[in-house]
């Protein structure tokens, strides 16, 4: 009688020539694929699948033994578990359930589940704890709110590593003149040291995203270092003045309705806090409000022949916005009655431009630090601010 053949122990050959079984590698293969939930990219979830990358994203945040690092947007966890290794704790905020129970599993039943605690929810509107360094492969479409959040902090993070799509990182070091200088990169360098440390392509995530990818190092001014500056003056200052950083800034200021008017606003609120009486009288002349000087208005071309359109970083203020979504219909002449505060104003501004910093002709693209801040001191000293 023939012998029975049985499968040996370890699911080893019973001959070292046989082929393995393509049919059970199949299904393997297939149940193995099952098992690995889809990514959502309108989350910007583009999981860094290179070891060596995460290694040296961490490497260069030169964490302590001490440190509470913030990791936004951890994914499966690649990031998270070589920053536990190496920090005292580890606050992950993910904004997807699935992402946030798979880093949770990665590590339980482990030494480091105590030292990791997971927020749910979304970044940009939560409260954060306190925390020494931010790490982050940021997903794109937050790129922009997590740095100006970061950046206005009461206390910054000392250290903020971060990996954002390229064009993004070169606008952060962008220098006056350049073509992705923007109210980001003034705002950025103004606040903090930006370093560039690597580029990474983008075979090394998965799925692969369409753009190219850099990492940098956000190190924020503090102490004596920071400047002694209103971040909500600073911030209203430059978003007026990069609505079209090609205009000249006469043009931003004078040329445009709907700035004239919030700075009356400004104005007059400046003066209630203060005790200063405004004349709402109507001026002599008899003026209406057609009285705009011959400035390049909104919309118009710049020199490179081109709209200065920022899509990654609007810049638009809110009172812009929501001129256009009223659908006003085509402009005619204003039957509004000029008052002298609005004349009053006016000169402030046309004082401050032309006569005080001399920048009236300049563009805010040609513009550095230095014009801005003495911008911002020239109005203040005439009651103009802009928080």
């Amino acid at each position: 009688m023939a012998k029975v053949k049985t499968p040996k122990r370890g699911g080893a050959s019973s001959s070292p020539y046989d082929r393995p079984n393509q049919s059970n590698n199949n299904n393997n293969s297939k149940s193995a694929k099952n098992n690995v939930f889809k990514f959502n990219t309108n989350f910007g979830q583009h999981i860094l699948k290179n070891p060596g990358v995460s290694d040296a994203i961490v490497e260069k945040a030169y964490l302590k033994p001490t440190d509470t690092v913030l990791e936004v947007g951890p994914g499966t966890g690649n990031l998270t578990v070589r920053i536990l290794e190496r920090a005292k704790k580890c606050i992950c905020v993910e904004v997807d359930p699935r992402m946030a129970a798979e880093v949770t599993k990665r590590v339980q039943g482990t030494p480091e589940q105590r030292k990791l605690e997971v927020l749910l929810g979304d970044v940009i509107k939560t409260e954060l704890p306190a925390f020494d360094v931010c790490i982050s492969n940021t997903p794109y479409q937050i790129s922009s709110p997590l740095v100006f959040k970061l950046l206005s902090m009461p206390n910054p993070p000392r250290t903020s590593v971060l990996m954002f799509q390229r064009e993004f990182a070169l606008r952060l070091t962008a220098r006056p003149g350049d073509t992705l200088y923007c109210r980001l990169s003034v705002n950025a360098q103004f606040w903090a040291k930006i370093t560039h440390i690597m580029k990474v392509g983008k075979n090394n995530f998965r799925p692969p995203p369409q753009v190219e990818s850099s990492v940098v190092r956000i190190e924020p001014k503090i102490g004596k270092d920071r400047p002694n500056v209103s971040w909500d003056e600073w911030d209203g200052l430059l978003r007026v003045c990069f609505v079209r950083k090609n205009k000249t800034l006469r043009a931003s200021w004078l040329g445009t309705k709907e700035v004239l008017a919030m700075v009356e606003r400004n104005y007059r609120t400046w003066c209630a806090m203060n005790g200063v009486p405004v004349d709402d009288s109507l001026v002599e002349d008899g003026g209406e409000g057609e009285g705009e000087d011959d400035v390049e208005m909104d919309g118009a071309v710049d020199e490179d022949g081109g709209m200065d359109v920022d899509a990654e970083d609007d810049d638009t203020p809110a009172f812009f916005k929501e001129a256009a979504a009223s659908g006003a219909p085509a402009k005619t002449k204003s039957k509004r009655k000029k008052t002298k505060v609005a004349e009053l104003v006016r000169e402030k501004i046309r004082k401050v431009l032309e006569d005080v910093t001399e920048l009236a002709d300049k563009r805010s693209g040609k513009c550095d630090e230095n014009d801005f801040l003495r911008l911002l001191f020239a109005f203040n000293e005439e009651g103009i601010h802009f928080s």
